[in-house]
């Protein structure tokens, strides 16, 4: 008796696939990428490698942020012909911070079936290998890169009792690094990169921490950073003097309020930003 077909006509699969280690795919997985008429992919070059690597031979079309609105319709027209077609992005799962959500919509609001093969992806990898990940968490995704506009996200989410999870970029690291501790304070994170890869590591510590020792070694790689809930209460801290009364103090020592700000926010582990609110008395 044949084995049952993993997939059937006029079906949009979102197929997850590995984030780094390509044993990391599932036998469904497998079978869908090797039955399916077409595989959209963000990047046929990257796809490519995986396919070749399970000697599966598939027409591939590109899908990625510059042509998924075009794209959609041509793929929808597939799909209601009968075609099966196969979503997958450069690593990980479709739509989540990669490409394919309006694909996924234009398929849903087009009546045609939509089909989940679950993979792995590298926020929840990673907030697992932090130990950070007991409870609830967030997912940021990348920040914005205008400075503005990061800064922004970061107040707005300053007081997240959850843990945070952000994609960031080797190149971007440390300015991100810098904005976290401004605006978050000193929490406990922990930087993960290269996951499932032969160079894998995590970097666990407070904000400042991790960013010294990012530069001291040059960031290599895609990070994932896992940011510890706000734990600090700003009112008062271990029932010890106020934040006012901390910023009083450093500066009858002589230091500038700038720096008895800077201090108070290292101190305490309450951003920057809300020290310097509270040092407006």
């Amino acid at each position: 008796m044949a084995d049952k077909r993993a997939t059937e006509p006029g079906c949009l699969y979102i197929c997850g696939t590995p984030i780094g280690n390509m044993e990391d795919i599932t036998l469904r997985a497998l079978k869908v990428l090797e039955e399916v008429d077409y595989i959209a992919a963000e990047d046929t070059r990257q796809t490519l490698k995986l396919l070749n690597h399970y000697n599966i031979s598939k027409p591939l079309i590109s899908c990625h942020e510059h042509n998924e609105k075009q794209r959609s319709f041509e793929i929808v027209s597939m799909l209601k012909e009968g075609r099966s077609v196969a979503l997958v992005s450069d690593a990980g799962m479709p739509a989540i911070s990669d490409p394919g959500s309006t694909v996924i919509n234009a398929a849903h609001e087009a009546g045609i079936k939509v089909s989940v093969v679950p993979g792995p992806t590298a926020e929840s990898a990673a907030l697992a290998l932090s130990g950070y990940g007991g409870g609830r968490y967030v997912f940021e995704g990348f920040l914005p890169r205008k400075k503005k506009d990061r800064q922004q996200r970061l107040k707005e989410i300053g007081h997240e009792q959850r843990a945070i999870v952000i994609y960031e970029a080797p190149h971007r690291l440390l300015t991100t690094l810098d904005d976290l501790l401004d605006f978050l304070g000193d929490r406990h994170m922990a930087a993960v990169r290269e996951l499932t890869k032969m160079h894998e590591e995590i970097v666990r510590g407070t904000i400042s921490e991790v960013k010294e020792h990012f530069y001291q070694n040059e960031p290599r790689g895609e990070f994932v950073l896992v940011i510890k809930g706000d734990e600090v209460r700003l009112e008062t801290i271990n029932d010890g003097p106020s934040i006012e009364e901390q910023i009083a103090a450093y500066i009858a020592q002589g230091m500038s309020r700038k720096d008895a700000v800077k201090q108070v926010s290292l101190d305490t582990g309450i951003s920057r930003n809300e020290v310097y609110k509270k040092s407006l008395f």
